[in-house]
């Protein structure tokens, strides 16, 4: 066979090394020895002797039910063998979370992650029941976490002087020191259409930086997820 699709761009090669890496923009690898998590039905393809488990109620007592309040379910991959995972032909990014850091993240936008990372399903403060009932996981620990999202983040530096409103539909996750709160302004929408109607914003402030994605989620793939 000859042609640009098995050219070097496209064909993978071994795992240099355990762990987490980005095979392309669409899609991570994971090089599993012994156990690694990751959103159900996200993987893709995989080699190698390796068992995949559905955890939607816990794996170990680390993960609770889910990611988030909205349920998404979990699987474990245990053994020995290359696994990836894409989700929707979406961007795919790691972060690396060290010792000391939190990072909190919507769970729409989780991919996969390390063992060696633990999480809290929490209610973004100040965004209750008025404001959809807002639900992150607050990742810490030490190790490589997997994302997804439509399109390429932007990556917003949120100061003291300088807070950061955001939409919620749009925003992927948000570094430790942020505060939040919600925001009511007047919608554009609204505004363009000639009603009155509000918009709810969330306001972040502090030091730190907040992910947010290109393009609000429409109201199919908001269910989706």
């Amino acid at each position: 066979m000859k042609g640009d699709l098995f050219s070097s761009e496209h064909v993978v090669g071994p795992a240099v090394e355990p762990g987490m890496s980005v095979e392309n923009a669409k899609c991570i690898k994971y090089a599993v020895n012994g156990e690694m998590y990751a959103r159900q039905g996200a993987m893709i393809a995989h080699r190698g002797a390796l068992q995949f488990e559905r955890k939607g109620q816990g794996v170990g007592g680390m993960l609770k039910r889910a990611v988030t309040g909205e349920g998404l379910p979990l699987m474990a991959v245990r053994g020995q063998g290359e696994v990836w995972f894409a989700h929707e032909a979406q961007n795919c990014f790691v972060v690396e979370v060290e010792p000391g850091d939190l990072f909190t993240v919507n769970g729409r936008n989780v991919l996969c992650f390390d063992p060696s990372l633990s999480y809290e399903i929490k209610t973004v403060k100040g965004a209750g029941v008025a404001g959809g009932g807002l639900f992150n996981s607050v990742f810490s620990g030490h190790g490589r976490l997997g994302l997804v999202c439509e399109g390429n983040p932007l990556v917003i530096p949120v100061s003291e002087q300088y807070p950061v409103y955001v939409d919620t539909d749009a925003v992927v996750g948000w570094t430790a020191r942020l505060q939040t709160s919600l925001h009511r302004s007047q919608s554009f929408g609204s505004m363009l259409r000639g009603g009155s109607g509000e918009a709810v914003q969330l306001m972040l402030q502090g030091e730190g930086f907040v992910v947010v994605r290109p393009s609000e989620a429409t109201p199919q793939k908001a269910q989706q997820h």
